[in-house]
């Protein structure tokens, strides 16, 4: 099993599924979640539609678009706009990895859940996706071979590189 930090943008990842920190309503407006929608063609917003409004903390899939990867994992992590919580980048980040199994990927990208536009402290939300990976890895029934945390700048890379090592 391989677990990296890399400062890169996710939409230019080859593997099999990449994370998108969303809100509800599943729109594609700013942050991450806007240069996905860009980088991903009309198809994205079309497929978000369809499955919007989703809960807070879950996950749904569609499919990836012009991007090298086959699909993007949106994560609920707030309302439209509104703040996010710990419970809440817990429940995505088991939420992404479990429709990620669930779509049969064997390599992931995640983001930082609820930094940008949400708000919440960097180091907080590494500890945190860092606990839920290890956790779910620790079942020994994962299909997932590769998990990347695709993140921006040294901040970030920093944050997650000491909560992966913690």
């Amino acid at each position: 099993m391989d677990i990296e930090v890399l400062d890169t943008d996710i939409t230019t990842l080859a593997v099999d599924a990449i994370a998108n920190a969303a809100n509800t309503r599943l729109l594609h407006g700013g942050g991450v979640a806007g240069a996905i929608a860009r980088a991903a063609g009309p198809a994205l917003d079309a497929e978000s539609r369809d499955a919007a409004p989703i809960s807070l903390g879950s996950a749904v899939a569609t499919t990836a678009g012009d991007m090298p990867s086959r699909w993007v994992i949106h994560a609920a992590t707030m309302e439209l706009g509104g703040p996010t919580s710990a419970a809440i980048i817990r429940d995505c980040t088991a939420a992404t990895l479990a429709c990620a199994e669930s779509l049969g990927a064997s390599s992931l990208a995640l983001v930082a859940f609820g930094t940008g536009v949400g708000g919440f402290p960097l180091a907080e939300a590494a500890r945190i996706e860092a606990e839920e990976v290890r956790r779910h890895l620790a079942s020994g029934t994962s299909s997932l071979q590769r998990v990347v945390f695709a993140v921006r700048g040294p901040d970030a890379v920093a944050a997650f590189t000491d909560a992966l090592a913690a």
